[in-house]
């Protein structure tokens, strides 16, 4: 096999037996015969990363650019260049490092597109900011999935590399039409349910804040299990809650997301986010006893969506009184109570002071009043 000098890259096998040796010398040709730069092949190494870099190749190609080289091509000035980068949750590279490929010089001209409809430098990074975060996670969670097709008892790093990069021609295309498809669908449902309302429309403004419920609900004791449960099935309880929480998305009540063992909904409705909350409490309470129990806290109030989060009074409050409930219980502040329907019992709460809330709060426990019983 060529590609290789007498001596180059012969550090990369010592200490190698001799299948291994052989395997990874196979693997060293096939790295430089496609054009990958040793220095880039040593790091990967140093980094236990060379099963990856055929992938790697697949996905991204050879990089062929510096960011001024990106920043003259784009027509835009370097120091923006650069904050995209970092808006995106990608590393930056020193200013002469031929380090960006055609992806990324692609990424740059669709923002400049953006730019030049005239949304400002500052609205533009906040929305490549949230599309970051979420393709970020993807990306982790497509990683984790290709491993665990790709690896097989047994295999040497070539194979491994081999087969790697075979998945990912296969995995490329489905991924991005995939992604795609998901992301329309959720422009249209959320074009279609954005609400403006005539004020809104005569300032020619973004919504201002809206009356708006608001549950955090979270797993009891986890901490406690972090330190008895391996990582691993700490991770799939976790996994479980948010499962169960897709599931009570319906109508108005929507799932924005997850803080570590925490659920976060929302809706206009009280009645409805309090129905979610309970049919929060009674899946967990349906997974058995080695499940731990949810406990949720509900507010209500003038609250302000941006980049896909909530802000405002109703979230602080929903997201505090959430660590003062009772195993297997819902809690509402004053407000969410009065904007509720007459379907609901309530035990009164002695006023007590929150953390973050000025003054004492008065807090209701909210209870069905069709005669189901929580577990105690």
């Amino acid at each position: 096999m060529g590609g290789i000098d007498d001596d180059r890259l012969d550090d990369l096998l010592e200490g190698l037996d001799d299948d291994r040796r052989a395997s990874r010398r196979r693997l060293l040709d096939r790295l430089l015969d496609d054009g990958i730069p040793p220095e880039t092949i040593r790091e990967a190494a140093a980094a236990d990363t060379l099963t990856a870099l055929l992938a790697a190749q697949v996905l991204g190609g050879q990089a062929k650019y510096t960011a001024e080289d990106i920043s003259r091509m784009t027509n835009m000035n370097l120091d923006f260049v650069l904050a995209v980068r970092r808006a995106s949750g990608l590393p930056v590279r020193d200013l002469d490092d031929i380090a960006y490929f055609d992806q990324d010089l692609e990424s740059m001209q669709d923002v400049k597109r953006l730019r030049d409809l005239g949304l400002s430098d500052d609205r533009l990074l906040d929305v490549i900011r949230v599309l970051a975060r979420g393709l970020a996670h993807t990306a982790e969670s497509m990683r984790q999935l290709s491993l665990e097709l790709v690896l097989e008892p047994g295999d040497d790093e070539e194979q491994l590399a081999l087969r790697w990069a075979a998945l990912a021609e296969i995995v490329l295309p489905i991924a991005g039409h995939s992604i795609e498809r998901v992301l329309l669908l959720h422009l249209r449902e959320v074009f279609s349910t954005e609400a403006l309302l005539p004020d809104d429309t005569q300032a020619g403004a973004l919504p201002e804040s809206r009356p708006t419920a608001v549950c955090f609900a979270d797993l009891v004791g986890f901490t406690r299990l972090g330190e008895e449960l391996p990582a691993t099935e700490l991770s799939a309880v976790a996994d479980r809650l948010v499962q169960i929480a897709e599931h009570v998305v319906s109508g108005d009540v929507r799932f924005v997301k997850t803080i570590g063992d925490a659920v976060m909904l929302v809706s206009p409705s009280v009645d409805h986010l309090l129905e979610a909350a309970f049919t929060l409490v009674d899946a967990a309470d349906a997974e058995g006893e080695d499940f731990p129990q949810l406990r949720a806290g509900i507010g209500y109030g003038h609250a302000l969506n941006r980049h896909g989060d909530w802000f405002g009074r109703p979230v602080n409050r929903a997201s505090r009184i959430t660590a003062l409930a009772r195993p297997g219980t819902v809690l509402a502040t004053e407000s969410a109570r009065e904007h509720a329907g007459p379907q609901w019992r309530w035990s009164s709460l002695p006023p007590r002071r929150v953390k973050g809330v000025s003054g004492e709060m008065r807090l209701f426990r909210a209870r069905r009043d069709d005669g189901r019983r929580q577990r105690t």
